[in-house]
């Protein structure tokens, strides 16, 4: 899909709201953490875990080669004494170079995109266990040393690298340990040859054998396998808690008051999605709330799905997980919202405004059409976006608080806990009265002061609290449009605001059918072409 889309959050929201991805349709599927079909995979984790450890096994090679190449070649070359030692005894050469360029060739198959993440992790536990027979014979090989003092007390590196590998290269538990037990080998395999080579003083006895070089090493593998299943069962757990289900949760992409947005993958499916994840215990704590929540959030996302203007985002799937969690599934967008495009390039030339605003229109007319009211039109639910071969295409997100105009009076409850919820800067002043029915116009008086910041780049009431907001919106008259930008207004576009922004509802356009007709009526100097789009697109993808 290209660039991958921004997410922001509304801090004066007190909703939970996402800038780049859209809402969901009755999911029959449970959770499922088993990885996708044909999906090449060494362990259970989540991909991102694998892939952060692919690259740390990266590190932690070219580091080992680095060390080999430091303690060994290096050395020798820069000093005339250690070159006679070093070149002098194949026993001391050779496992230092074979050591090095074992390391350079795993670290050439890291760099290559084409080897999977699964074959690297594989390689790297491989590469665990002869790194450490090169560490052992570095250390140990050297019988003019041994002659002297034989090195039996005490760990070798040999631990050290086990135990780091270990910890920071996640592996499944049984290969982990298959892993650490060839390495534990390392050391008693090399001690022993390196006695059966050594002169007599290096002689030593079995159960001196057994205590010395044997038991201490057991002891380290124990350790790292307690540390290998700890690390790999906190990943397991990680990725069921991403499974929401058919969807696995890859990237997150923002954060609100009552959930996540992350960019999500079908198992099956090759179609990315954005899921949105709502969690009940930050909304509700009752059970009562937590029950009317559901049946909401069921009704709520069914009426969604039926929507098929073009200019509303598409729900995917919706669903609720084993532990409670709501999830909405929606398509993902490449764009940014009207938020994030107004903070950055400053306010919108008003045919490009009113060419956005018309969309808006487009999608809410089927709503309302439908009888549902969105009740949080806002800059942050607003997203610009490239959609196919279409530029400057707008989709209306998050009807996470739309409500039926008229419903069952059994049903009537199901808001009660939401009745208040939207943002000060864009709510209609019957959405905290009550003196009007929430209706259709309330989105209309919320898509007048989306005009207001998209031409003028500023709210139109902005008070030192959220409640002196609401006030103003209830009893204050706004100012004209063209009093609050230098750019020219035309007088039908400036009337047609303040119509949109009247307390009383009847003095507004009835729904946001016909407010669109009125903007799509307007005589403008200039038009918004494609040509203007797309010059503008290209320039924003530039600066990505």
């Amino acid at each position: 899909m290209g660039a991958m889309p921004r997410t922001t959050i509304d801090p004066a929201d007190d909703t939970d709201t996402v800038l780049n991805p859209a809402v969901p349709m009755r999911s029959s599927a449970e959770l499922l953490p088993q990885a996708s079909a044909g999906r090449s995979q060494l362990t259970s984790l989540p991909r991102d875990l694998e892939t952060d450890g692919a690259r740390r096994l990266r590190v932690v090679v070219a580091l080992y080669a680095f060390a080999f190449l430091i303690s060994g070649p290096i050395t020798a070359l820069l000093s005339p004494d250690e070159r006679v030692t070093f070149f002098g005894s194949a026993l001391r050469w050779v496992p230092s170079l074979l050591s090095l360029a074992a390391a350079l060739a795993v670290t050439a198959f890291t760099w290559n995109p084409r080897v999977p993440t699964a074959t690297l992790l594989g390689l790297g536990l491989l590469f665990e266990v002869a790194g450490s027979y090169g560490i052992a014979a570095a250390q140990y090989l050297n019988a003019e040393r041994w002659t002297v003092m034989p090195p039996w007390g005490g760990l070798s590196w040999v631990a050290v690298w086990m135990l780091g590998f270990t910890m920071m290269i996640p592996s499944p538990p049984r290969l982990a340990l298959l892993a650490a037990l060839g390495s534990a080998t390392a050391v008693p395999a090399i001690v022993a040859l390196a006695v059966a080579i050594a002169p007599g003083p290096t002689a030593i006895t079995a159960s001196r054998y057994f205590l010395q070089v044997l038991v201490p090493y057991l002891i380290v593998v124990v350790i790292a396998d307690v540390g290998a299943r700890v690390i790999y069962r906190l990943g397991t757990e990680l990725k069921r808690a991403r499974e929401l289900g058919a969807y696995h949760l890859v990237e997150r992409l923002g954060s609100g008051g009552m959930g996540d947005v992350w960019r999500a993958e079908h198992r099956l499916l090759a179609r990315p999605a954005a899921v949105k994840v709502i969690r009940t215990d930050a909304a509700q704590t009752s059970p009562s709330e937590i029950a009317e929540l559901e049946a909401r959030f069921e009704r709520e996302a069914q009426a969604i799905a039926s929507l098929r203007s073009p200019h509303t985002i598409q729900l995917y799937d919706f669903g609720v997980a084993a532990d409670g969690t709501f999830y909405y599934v929606m398509e993902l967008l490449e764009g940014l919202d009207l938020q994030v495009l107004v903070q950055r390039f400053g306010p919108t030339p008003v045919p490009r405004a009113v060419h956005l605003l018309k969309q808006v229109c487009h999608s809410l007319a089927e709503a309302h059409g439908a009888g549902l009211v969105h009740r949080d039109i806002k800059p942050a639910n607003v997203f610009v976006c490239r959609y196919g071969g279409d530029l400057d295409f707008v989709k209306v997100l998050d009807f996470g608080l739309v409500k039926p105009v008229a419903r069952p009076v059994q049903a009537t409850t199901l808001s009660g806990v939401h009745s208040l919820r939207g943002t000060p800067a864009f709510m209609a002043p019957e959405q905290v009265l009550g003196v009007h029915a929430v209706d259709a116009r309330t989105d209309v008086y919320a898509v007048g002061c989306l005009a207001y910041w998209l031409i003028s780049g500023e709210v139109v009431f902005t008070g030192r609290t959220a409640m002196e907001t609401i006030t103003m919106h209830a009893h204050e008259r706004p100012v004209p449009l063209s009093r609050r930008t230098s750019q020219p207004i035309p007088d039908a576009l400036d009337g047609l605001l303040l119509a949109c922004l009247d307390k009383d509802p009847a003095r507004r356009p009835v729904n946001g059918g016909e407010l669109g007709e009125q903007l799509a009526a307007l005589m403008l100097a200039e038009r918004w072409t494609k040509p203007l789009a797309r010059e503008w697109w290209e320039a924003f993808r530039s600066e990505k």
